[in-house]
């Protein structure tokens, strides 16, 4: 319109007619002499050259995920991972320990659960082992860097089509069994990729060959080749030839079925044609090789089973020392045990003959010999290893040697040792009449029977060689106090279970004295503390192992052997007498009941009887019969305690429903074990001491009754009864007693003012 104002640029803005922003269109502006050029429009190979970049780029990403990034994923676990020596994993799988008997001789082998490896270095394993076990696991080894590509994609490819085989190599098999790790996740697989990688650059291929023939499985329990090679053919591994080699070698695929003959034999020709194939074997020895058939399996087991019994005991005494579950088992251990061979075959015959009557299943037994001047344990029989259950299955027996049960008067010497210490003695006198009643006692305190009583006037000496209760439980509830006998009886040797032991010594009443009640002690316990007293009063702690080798035959343990003078600190003579004049109590005993020593040696010992208690809904006999029978008794060189009895308070039963005694089948049991074991070894006796006496034991002795006095005659003839044997032995025991009273009335005349 004619006379308005022009438009300002900002009102479009304003008035939403103008956007706010210049075109986005590029405008082309020719060049300067030249005419506009207008895009070019994008042909079919454009189009695939734009298609073909982009590709490219995807590959460039997809490389990257599947070989850069597990590079560098696999160069982290190289570092991470931590590959031990072929030595030192080789020494960490479970090896067999190898039991010596005393002589040297093998006992017996305690297997891990893993089988028995017996390690081997590479000059032990012959050439033609390891080309066997190569061209048949794994041709490549010699060249390969862990892993071969080529078998990890069969084994992929079997996989997916459902075929078979896998692409481990001898390293990557060695790890995994190494580690025991046969879990089959890629996470597995992976760190086993990397280790066995680690390995082939760490390691020489003869130390990773060696160390995976050590420890694979051949079948027949056998782990490791030395293993196979005794299993299979009972040799040396060295000793195999090149057809025994390839059988082995077949038969790491598919070593549970080792029995089968066509499965062993189809094996051993693909180890053979592979052997041929990498140029280990001759074509005419490939020709000429024949099927080396086995040894019979049963000829293969080991001989001679380990008593599982001692092998406790052992392990229990080495772990003290040091050597725990984990070293047991690494270090191809030979345990140099005490046990005596001829001792132990000795024990388990005698007990054999002593049950071949019993017709009483409830009873159990138990025989345990020490050395007293050692105190090695020389035999040692907890009873049956194996034992019927309920409905006729097979189950683990227990260690009776190892149990605590009532001593009856296998007790008394520790009482007689403690009232010796205090200075009294063998002529001491109590009251051995039956019954007696004592004062804050409820009931009253009965003997054994007439031949267990003795006089008014009882010495202390007929009161052992009876096994008068009556005596013995006044000498310890008015003299000695319950906790000295405790006190002597662990100066012998028992071990309470307040010191590492399972032994009882109740002191809570005065029935320790004649061992009922709280106090309960283990055969293994009562062994070694009458052989205290054998050794002349030292202590000498009981063990099983002299000394252990590994399998360099290095001395990994050696025993310490401790003496203590046990009845008198650092008093060696006191001890000595205290121990001699209980030997003196004791050695009449063996005569008296009814028992022998062999010709030339000097016995002591004393046996022990627990009576049952009758339940309510048991016959009257039920009061008769006893639980638990005992004979302990040593020579210098010898002490052994017999247990048979039943598993808690039994009424048991002979032959004819007789009672059990400790004089009727323990001291049998005993008597033939020393027959057997010590017949032809040279004979000992005991050494000599002053008997230990006090003022108020110096009583006139009053003479016996008639009857006593034919009761005393009618014994002497029935415990002579003729036998030649047992009258040597009569003979000095009684050269023994007048020795000590002569020692004993020179003592009195030098005191005498």
């Amino acid at each position: 319109m004619l006379g308005s104002e022009p438009e300002l640029i900002t009102h479009h803005a304003h008035n939403g007619t103008e956007p706010d922003d210049p075109p986005t269109v590029p405008i082309i502006r020719p060049r300067p002499g030249r005419p506009p050029r207008r895009p070019r429009p994008l042909t079919a190979q454009d189009l695939r050259r734009r298609r073909w970049k982009r590709v490219r780029r995807i590959a460039y990403v997809a490389a990257g995920l599947f070989f850069f990034v597990p590079g560098i994923a696999f160069a982290i676990t190289y570092f991470a991972v931590d590959v031990p020596s072929p030595e030192t994993i080789a020494q960490a799988q479970g090896q067999a320990v190898t039991y010596l008997f005393s002589d040297g001789t093998e006992m017996g082998k305690d297997v891990p659960t893993g089988g028995n490896r017996q390690i081997l270095a590479p000059n032990q394993i012959p050439d033609v082992v390891k080309k066997a076990v190569i061209a048949t696991e794994d041709a490549s080894f010699e060249t390969n860097s862990g892993f071969d590509v080529g078998g990890i994609l069969r084994a992929a490819y079997n996989q997916v089509t459902g075929g078979s085989g896998g692409g481990s190599t001898i390293s990557q098999q060695y790890i995994k069994n190494a580690s025991g790790d046969d879990d089959p996740t890629l996470t597995r697989k992976w760190v086993e990729l990397a280790k066995s990688f680690k390995m082939n650059q760490t390691y020489e291929k003869a130390d990773i060959i060696t160390a995976y023939l050590n420890i694979i499985y051949f079948g027949r329990g056998a782990y490791g080749i030395q293993a196979a090679a005794q299993a299979y053919f009972g040799k040396d591994a060295g000793q195999l030839d090149y057809s025994q080699a390839a059988l082995l070698a077949g038969l790491i695929q598919q070593p549970g079925r080792s029995e089968n003959t066509a499965v062993a034999t189809s094996r051993w020709t693909t180890a053979l044609d592979r052997m041929l194939k990498n140029g280990y074997l001759t074509p005419a020895q490939r020709a000429a090789a024949k099927f080396p058939t086995p040894i019979p399996l049963r000829e293969s087991k080991q001989a001679g089973a380990l008593n599982p019994f001692l092998k406790k005991q052992v392990k229990a005494e080495l772990a003290a020392q040091g050597i725990d579950e984990k070293q047991y088992y690494s270090g191809g251990f030979q345990v140099f045990t005490t046990i005596d061979p001829q001792a132990q075959q000795s024990a388990e015959q005698a007990v054999a003959e002593g049950m071949a009557d019993q017709t009483d299943d409830r009873i159990l037994n138990a025989l345990v010999a020490v050395d007293p001047k050692t105190g090695g344990v020389l035999a040692y029989y907890g009873g049956d290893a194996i034992v019927k259950g309920p409905n006729g299955e097979d189950l683990a027996g227990r260690d009776w040697a190892d149990e605590a049960h009532n001593p009856g008067s296998s007790m008394k010497p520790f009482d007689l040792a403690a009232f010796l210490k205090l200075g009294r003695g063998l002529d001491a006198r109590f009251d051995g009449t039956s019954p007696r009643t004592f004062p804050g006692v409820d009931l009253p305190i009965r003997n054994a029977g007439d031949s267990s009583s003795c006089s008014t006037e009882c010495t202390v000496s007929e009161a052992m060689q009876r096994s008068t209760n009556t005596v013995f439980y006044d000498m310890v509830l008015n003299v000695t106090k319950p906790s000295g006998v405790a006190e002597a009886a662990r100066e012998a040797g028992i071990r309470t279970k307040d010191n590492g032991g399972r032994s009882e010594l109740f002191t809570g009443d005065n029935n320790i004295s004649i061992g009922g009640g709280g106090t309960q002690v283990t055969p293994a316990d009562m062994a070694s503390a009458y052989a205290t007293f054998a050794a002349g009063g030292v202590q000498r702690d009981r063990h099983f192992v002299q000394k252990v080798t590994n399998a360099n035959g290095e001395t990994a343990y050696e025993a310490k052997l401790r003496s203590v003078d046990a009845f008198a600190d650092n008093d060696t003579q006191k001890s000595a007498q205290i121990a001699g004049n209980v030997t003196a109590a004791l050695a009449p005993v063996i005569p008296f009941s009814r028992l022998s020593c062999p010709n030339g040696h000097e016995c002591a010992g004393k046996t022990g009887t627990q009576q049952h208690t009758p339940q309510n809904d048991e016959p009257a006999s039920a009061a008769n019969a006893n639980s638990q029978t005992w004979m302990v008794g040593y020579t210098p060189s010898v002490s052994a305690a017999v247990w048979v009895g039943s598993d808690g308070d039994k009424a048991l039963r002979g032959p004819g429903g007789a009672p059990l005694f400790g004089s009727t089948l323990a001291g049998p049991i005993w008597d033939r074990f020393m027959q057997l074991y010590l017949t032809g070894r040279p004979g000992e006796r005991f050494d000599r001491v002053a008997a230990i006496s006090s003022p108020q034991d110096r009583v006139q002795v009053q003479q016996p009754p008639p009857q006593q006095q034919q009761r005393d005659q009618r014994d002497s003839v029935r415990f002579g009864d003729g036998n030649r044997q047992q009258d040597d032995q009569l003979d000095r025991i009684r050269e023994f007693q007048q020795r000590l009273q002569e020692l004993q009335d020179q003592q009195r005349g030098r005191r005498r003012p």
